[in-house]
């Protein structure tokens, strides 16, 4: 059974930087692609960033604009979003998602495992 773990939220000031981890146990992490998506109170589920199962490809939602890189350690089966020049509207639960294959990544519904997120605070 696949198992993800992410860690790294907390309260930031705008224009601050976090990076978030997400540990993976179970299955064969270097087999999948992974996604960052968040929620805020209120909203739906919105993509933030996705990687293919080698690094190879890496994709990102509009807002993101350059603030945000998503990167993998398959050696650690870890995945990352360093998140940089945080405003007040990223304040959300992050969440990590895996799934096999590399297409629809932006499409939460495509996802197969969940993390339990991690919140992201940004203050004004």
């Amino acid at each position: 059974q696949v198992q993800l773990v992410e860690s790294g939220g907390g309260l930031v000031q705008t224009g601050g930087s976090l990076r978030l981890s997400c540990a993976a146990s179970g299955g064969t992490f270097g087999s999948y692609s992974m996604g960052w998506f968040r929620q805020a109170s209120g909203k739906d589920r919105e993509f933030v960033a996705a990687i293919t199962w080698n690094g190879g490809s890496t994709y990102y939602g509009r807002f993101v604009k350059g603030r945000f890189t998503v990167s993998r350690d398959n050696a650690k089966s870890t995945v990352y979003l360093r998140m940089n020049n945080l405003k007040p509207e990223d304040t959300a639960v992050y969440y990590c998602a895996q799934r096999e294959g590399s297409t629809w990544l932006t499409d939460p519904l495509s996802y197969d495992y969940w993390g339990q997120g991690t919140q992201v605070t940004v203050s004004s």
